[in-house]
């Protein structure tokens, strides 16, 4: 019984271990991706969020946004006030609550916001075949031989 348990403790530390293995590999991914989306789309993944976010709605609060996004609030101000400057978003403030700022996208915004997919749809194809060749097959032996 004791046995049994011990080879049962092992298999499943040396689950935890390859799951791990494959969350970093994850991590790696993602940290090669992002400045290779930014250089490709000329726009980082959180304003792109951001103006996606935008293009949906008429109009919405900016704490609202803040929320949808889920990127902290200086950081939404911050994209924001730069976006303002390139003429792609305008914001004005609630004249029932000074408090509240809306945000929405300019015809500019909305024209810019339109062109990002082909950008982003190049560069997901780039980086699907480089993962493709450094770490697909592995990723894929390690699913198939680790169902549910």
């Amino acid at each position: 019984m004791t046995r049994q348990l011990n080879e049962e403790e092992e298999a499943v530390s040396n689950s935890c271990r390859e799951e791990e293995k494959i969350i970093v590999q994850l991590n790696d991914i993602y940290k090669q991706m992002s400045p290779k989306f930014e250089r490709c789309t000329g726009i980082s993944q959180s304003r792109l969020d951001i103006l996606h976010k935008l293009f949906e709605v008429d109009e919405i609060s900016q704490t609202a946004l803040q929320r949808e996004v889920n990127i902290d609030s200086a950081a939404v101000t911050r994209h924001l006030k730069q976006l303002e400057g390139k003429g792609m978003v305008s914001r004005r403030k609630n004249p029932e609550d000074n408090r509240i700022t809306f945000v929405r996208l300019t015809d500019d915004g909305r024209g810019e916001d339109k062109s990002l997919p082909g950008r982003k749809g190049t560069l997901h194809l780039e980086s699907l075949y480089e993962f493709h060749q450094r770490r697909a097959f592995s990723f894929i032996r390690y699913v198939e031989s680790h169902p549910g």
